[in-house]
């Protein structure tokens, strides 16, 4: 691919508590600002508590999930009394850090989050551009401590839903397992060292340092999996202990997918395809078992800042 000049990274927003009960997120964001850490190199930093009432209530949400209240739709409805909490909250960070899609939105929003499945550090992002395929591409070569993956989700930016899609670059950055509710301190400390890697790639792109092309593979969503259930809706199995814990195993079909509570194994029946967010805690009220993934490879350009 030809070298690719990009527009330098001049802010940066770096953003825990969209989900209340994921803490990793919620208490970098908190020492960071007790650090007053609000630069790296030329770059500035705006850190943000994103749902303060879930997190102060030890839940994932008040009223309404934050990560699928930025859509453009919901960020321009208009609100009244009965509007939840959440939805506001969204307008409110859009109108902080973005509006989303317009020059003035910040240049980087990363957002922290947690999960309960063994999914190791990933990003997660909608877009394929360089920025973030380069910044990922250096921390999996700098990160060696948990595996590093990257999911793409396509879906077109007035549909995005999630907080990241507000910034003119960005990514999640998710981690686990950990407990809703729980800090670990292995996760807090590979959440915090993508950040310090980050940051330095930020510097250094920003310095005027070049980086070579490459390729990174990437899971991109195809479908959820629902819990076998009975006529009133009720689950009637749980993930299968092959399956548990095997984010990112490839599945194939005749693998066993889930066990009923009466001991019959439930095999997949289907493409081969990979599993991620296995169990995870926060979906059983989203009725999704796992998601499913292709893996694919993405290319990326030489590139370096260009000069204003």
């Amino acid at each position: 691919m030809e070298r690719t000049s990009l527009p330098p990274i001049h802010n940066v927003a770096i953003c825990g508590g969209t989900h209340g009960n994921e803490l990793t997120g919620v208490y970098i964001v908190r020492e960071m600002q007790k650090q007053k850490m609000e630069k790296a190199g030329s770059v500035s930093i705006t850190t943000v508590e994103t749902n303060p009432r879930a997190v102060a209530a030890g839940r994932r949400y008040t009223e309404m999930d934050l990560n699928r209240c930025f859509t453009d739709v919901l960020l321009s409805s208009p609100t009244t009394e009965s509007t939840p909490y959440e939805v506001r909250r969204a307008q409110e960070l859009n109108a902080q850090l973005g509006p989303k899609g317009s020059a003035e939105a910040v240049d980087l929003l990363i957002d922290l989050h947690n999960t309960t499945s063994n999914m190791g550090l990933c990003f997660i992002f909608y877009s394929i551009d360089w920025i973030t395929l380069h910044i990922y591409k250096y921390i999996e070569n700098n990160l060696s401590s948990v595996p590093v993956r990257a999911i793409q989700l396509d879906i077109p930016s007035s549909e995005a839903y999630s907080l990241e899609s507000v910034g003119k670059h960005g990514f999640a950055i998710e981690v686990g397992p950990q407990p809703n509710g729980v800090l670990r301190a292995d996760i807090f400390n590979v959440v915090k060292e993508a950040l310090d890697l980050t940051l330095q790639w930020l510097q250094k792109f920003s310095s005027g340092h070049s980086f070579e092309g490459g390729t990174v593979e990437a899971y991109t969503f195809v479908k959820s999996v629902d819990y076998p259930r009975d006529s009133a809706g009720k689950a009637t199995a749980v993930i299968h202990q092959d399956l548990q814990d095997n984010d990112f195993k490839l599945l194939r079909s005749g693998d066993p997918v889930f066990q009923t509570f009466s001991g019959d194994i439930l095999k997949y029946e289907g493409e081969d395809l990979y599993p991620f967010f296995v169990n995870e805690c926060a979906y059983y009220e989203k009725k999704i078992a796992f998601h499913l993934a292709q893996r694919k490879t993405y290319s990326f350009p030489h590139i370096s800042v260009k000069n204003d």
